[in-house]
């Protein structure tokens, strides 16, 4: 309980339910016993809505070849200590697990909201909504938030976060197929498309299919990984399939009716290190003690940024409805 912050009185029940698509979601690592703390803390640190059940049992005697010991008992904690300490919570190889490490940088995601926040209208729609991120720092009281996400495990997050929040919808959508835009059922002041577009096949289709949910007046705002010179192996394990330019990404916007308004240069720090990762020593994965390093300082590279000659690692673009 102490190192996940849950409050069960039995985890060692040997009786656990799940969703189907939750369990083959997660990675077992551990055989015997210490599946049970493994599955638990990996429950725990996703963040899943966990319900506590009673049973009853009739427990054995060591006559009666129960075999239980102290051991057993210091290789649960150890196994809960490594769980702790290591992130190894989704089956797929990094998208998903680069969306839960976000959630421990926080003054990252603070700095890219207060960029957002002045943005917003009263409706606001987010696509791409992950795990909610973002969703969960700008949904203030006075905002109608949805949340779109067409990833089901990502659906099941959202609708767990949001359980209880009245102004908050998830909505299933695929930010590719136009058809689900209609079934959204009205329009919005704002459209948020965070990361988005440098995934998909068609960011022009994307484009047109927010244009038609949005008020005339309204918002789009875009942010899109800068600089094309900068695709590399990171990328490409992200599943990114381009990176934009200022001068694409306004051409993009001003064939939909829109008009760019605010250009935002977002992250310079980071260009020079992703660079470094991505193109000269080709890794595929972020390390989560950079990241943790990077989000204790952002005080400072938020401070700096200004100053700084180079690009930013994104941009984002405020686009108004003409």
């Amino acid at each position: 309980n102490m190192f996940c912050n849950l409050n069960l009185t039995d985890m060692e029940t040997c009786y656990k339910v799940f969703r189907t698509d939750l369990l083959k979601s997660i990675p077992i690592r551990s055989n015997r016993f210490g599946f049970e703390p493994e599955i638990t803390m990996k429950a725990a640190k996703r963040k899943l809505r966990i319900y506590e059940v009673p049973i009853s049992y009739h427990g054995r005697t060591y006559e009666e070849g129960k075999k239980i010991g102290w051991r057993d008992g210091v290789k649960a904690l150890s196994v809960i200590l490594h769980f702790w300490l290591i992130d190894d919570l989704y089956v797929e190889p990094y998208g998903r697990a680069f969306l839960n490490n976000l959630t421990g940088t926080p003054q990252y995601l603070s700095w890219l909201t207060q960029k957002l926040r002045p943005h917003l209208g009263d409706t606001v729609l987010e696509l791409g909504a992950g795990i909610g991120n973002i969703a969960g720092r700008l949904m203030g009281r006075r905002l109608q938030y949805v949340a779109a996400e067409k990833d089901p495990l990502y659906l099941h997050a959202l609708r767990n976060r949001f359980l209880r929040t009245p102004n908050v919808a998830v909505l299933k959508l695929d930010p590719e197929n136009p058809g689900d835009y209609q079934a959204v059922g009205g329009t919005f002041q704002t459209v948020l498309c965070i990361n988005v577009l440098e995934h998909v096949d068609d960011p022009d289709k994307v484009v047109a299919s927010c244009a038609e949910v949005i008020e005339p007046g309204g918002s789009l705002i875009v942010l899109v990984p800068q600089g094309r010179r900068k695709m590399g192996s990171l990328d490409r394990t992200l599943g990114h399939k381009r990176r934009f330019d200022k001068k694409q990404l306004r051409a993009l916007l001003a064939n939909h009716g829109f008009e760019v308004g605010r250009l935002y240069q977002l992250n310079k720090i980071g260009a020079p290190a992703w660079w470094l990762y991505s193109r000269v020593l080709r890794r595929k994965q972020i390390n989560k003690v950079t990241l943790k390093l990077f989000d204790k300082t952002v005080w400072l590279w938020k401070r700096i940024e200004g100053v700084l000659p180079w690009k930013g690692l994104s941009v984002v673009a405020v686009a108004r409805k003409k």
